[in-house]
Order: structure tokens, then C-alpha cells, then sequence
């Protein structure tokens, strides 16, 4: 299965949800760079947790991502967990939660930097004990 279609064009009026979402519906926003099996795990326990029908995770740009955010979304499309992926910004990611009015919402922002922080320590430690 080509994971590629879970990637879904937010609309730009932010009035009617696409496709149809089953409730109750978990929203997760992160950066999602680079992806790690925490990631997954994290994904998985937010949507049983709510016993979410759906699960949308909104790939927010990052200053400091190695990947391109189209990348990201590619690789969190994959998850089982995740049924749909939109690109968003700040201000667009905001406008889809509230026209959405998802059950809960999850920031997951500060997870990914700090993901991203310990593996880039991980790398640097190994290549000094090299």
C-alpha cells in the first residue's frame, strides 16, 4: 500500500472536515524529524488511549529539521496508527483543530526536540569513542 495517500490537503477555508473522520478524533502536531520508534509508540498510545477512531497528525515546519516537511509527513504516514497527515504551519495547524473539534489534541513539539537532541548526543558520543 502506497502510505502516500494518508497525506491529505488541509481546505483552505477550514469549514468542512475531508475526508470523512470518524469520531472520536485525535489530532497530534509535531515535527516528526527525524522519526524514531518512540514516535511510533507515542502515535500508537495516543490513539488507544482516547480510543480514537481516527488519528490525524499535522506535520508543523521546523527551522532546525533534517528532513523537508513533505519528507516527515512521508515517513509519519507510514505509522499504522496515523490515518491521515496534513502539512500545516502554526497558524494553519490551529485553524484546522478548531474547525475540526477533534476529542483531544497533542502537542508533541517539545518530544520531538528533545528526541532530536538525544540522538544528535548519541552520534556525537560515539563518534568521540570511535
Amino acid at each position: 500500500m502506497d502510505t502516500r495517500i494518508k497525506i491529505v490537503e488541509a481546505p483552505p477555508e477550514f469549514k468542512t472536515p475531508w475526508p470523512d473522520l470518524a469520531g472520536p478524533l485525535v489530532i497530534v502536531t509535531g515535527y516528526f524529524d527525524i522519526l524514531r520508534a518512540g514516535h511510533a509508540r507515542d502515535l500508537e498510545h495516543a490513539r488507544d488511549a482516547a480510543g480514537a477512531a481516527t488519528l490525524l497528525a499535522i506535520v508543523l515546519p521546523s527551522p532546525t529539521a533534517l528532513l523537508p516537511q513533505r519528507a516527515r509527513a512521508e515517513l509519519v504516514a507510514a505509522l499504522r496508527a496515523v490515518d491521515y497527515v496534513v502539512l500545516a504551519d502554526t497558524a494553519g495547524a490551529e485553524r484546522l483543530i478548531a474547525s475540526l473539534h477533534p476529542a483531544h489534541v497533542i502537542h508533541m513539539e517539545e518530544a520531538d526536540e528533545r528526541r532530536a537532541w538525544q540522538l544528535h548526543e548519541h552520534v556525537r558520543n560515539r563518534s568521540r569513542n570511535a
